[in-house]
């Protein structure tokens, strides 16, 4: 279980332990508070304990319950779309972008392509990964800045898996940093809900809202979408072992992609309806503002704070992490962060020179690459971080398998 400063503890079974079932959450982890009844008991009991009833043997199993990353899965668009091709486009050259950056290449959705196919292939792969089917799935995460539904993908997901029992399925926008937030729900709906198999999915198209004239950020951006299958486990088992998470609107000028309304119709009835400029006009989203020195400095800044924090909350220190794994943005930030945690480049996972900057798929993505290379083991500790629009940041030590 988890206590005040993020630390997730097993319950030890030999003691008999009395608080109420009310479980709280707070941005550093979990907490649990007493409350009016006094006789539920968060750990495991020993011979000759009263008998709860069935709603406070619950709470008792919920309060010990952990969570584990079991399965992962990825999927890319076919079109890829090198830094000499763009070349072609705009005044840059392949040395130019990969010395800034550290991007080679990006694969873009085209034709009939769809970010939902994609999450629906990196999901079942995971499920496969998991050997997990898909009715037993009682959570769909969806994080997501580029849904192809206003009102969210998530629910197409689930249908597409197959997913019988119509469990619940919803987005979470948070731009690059959704894919943490993801996670830490879905140990929250685990660990406090008795949800047993969540699926939490990272997929962005941010290709549709890129100004593809603008060499500064047309370099950058690619679409991707990957996942991971959390499932619950015995307390001493568990795999999140603390988390750190953030936000920080006053950033927002310096990463947006605003809604405009379009242009002015020529004739008194737009085509939505607009009369006489009464009604709202039609109205669409920018393409991606960056200032870009400035979401460097924020991000150098802020990640290697929130991984101490997080490590810290866990007691642990940078030696005890196997694998660094951030939101692969720039090649340059992740050099930054690894050097300020003490961390050697074999210790680093990246992918960014492939694939650039996929948002919310980019840490599901990596992870997914590096467990099927081998490279991630089971028993690994990982230092997971992703940071962006929002502003929003956030850190978790998560242990793989």
């Amino acid at each position: 279980m988890a206590n005040a400063s993020g630390l997730f503890t097993p319950a030890a079974p030999s003691v008999r332990r009395r608080c109420s079932p009310c479980i709280g959450i707070y941005r550093s982890g979990f907490w649990f508070s007493e409350g009016v009844s006094r006789r539920i008991v968060c750990s495991g009991t020993t011979q000759g304990a009263e008998k709860l009833s069935p709603s406070e043997s619950r709470a008792s199993r919920l309060v010990s319950r952990g969570c584990k990353l079991v399965g992962c899965g990825s999927a890319v668009p076919s079109l890829q779309i090198s830094n000499d091709d763009l070349s072609k486009i705009v005044d840059t050259n392949d040395e130019w972008i990969s010395v800034r950056t550290g991007i080679r290449n990006r694969r873009i959705l085209s034709g009939k392509d769809s970010l939902t196919d994609l999450a629906v292939e990196a999901a079942r792969k995971a499920l496969e990964m998991a050997e997990v089917d898909p009715d037993e799935v009682d959570l769909v995460l969806m994080c997501t800045s580029t849904p192809e539904d206003l009102f969210g993908s998530a629910p197409q997901i689930q249908k597409a898996l197959g997913c019988k029992n119509n469990p619940l399925a919803y987005d979470i926008t948070a731009a690059c940093s959704g894919f943490v937030l993801g996670l830490v729900s879905a140990a929250c709906y685990i660990k406090g809900g008795g949800f047993k198999n969540v699926l939490v999915i990272g997929a962005d198209a941010l290709s549709r809202y890129v100004d593809w004239t603008d060499r500064g950020s047309c370099i950058l951006f690619g679409d991707a979408a990957g996942a991971v299958l959390v499932q619950a486990c015995e307390s001493d088992e568990d795999g999140l072992f603390a988390f750190d998470m953030h936000s920080d609107g006053e950033g927002q000028r310096h990463l947006n992609a605003t809604m405009k309304e379009k242009e002015k119709e020529d004739h008194e009835v737009g085509t939505n309806g607009s009369l006489l400029g009464l009604l709202p006009k039609g109205s669409s989203y920018s393409c991606i503002q960056m200032n870009g020195k400035e979401v460097f400095r924020f991000a150098v800044r802020v990640v290697p704070q929130s991984i101490e924090l997080a490590l810290a909350k866990a007691g642990l220190t940078g030696s005890s992490i196997d694998w660094l794994l951030l939101h692969q943005a720039n090649q340059r930030i992740i050099d930054a962060v690894a050097t300020r945690l003490e961390l050697p480049p074999e210790r680093v996972i990246s992918n960014l020179a492939n694939y650039g900057n996929t948002s919310a798929a980019s840490i599901p993505l990596a992870l997914d690459e590096a467990v099927r290379s081998g490279k991630v083991q089971a028993g690994h500790t990982i230092a997971a971080a992703g940071f962006g629009a929002g502003l929003t940041w956030g850190s978790a030590i998560v242990r793989w398998g």
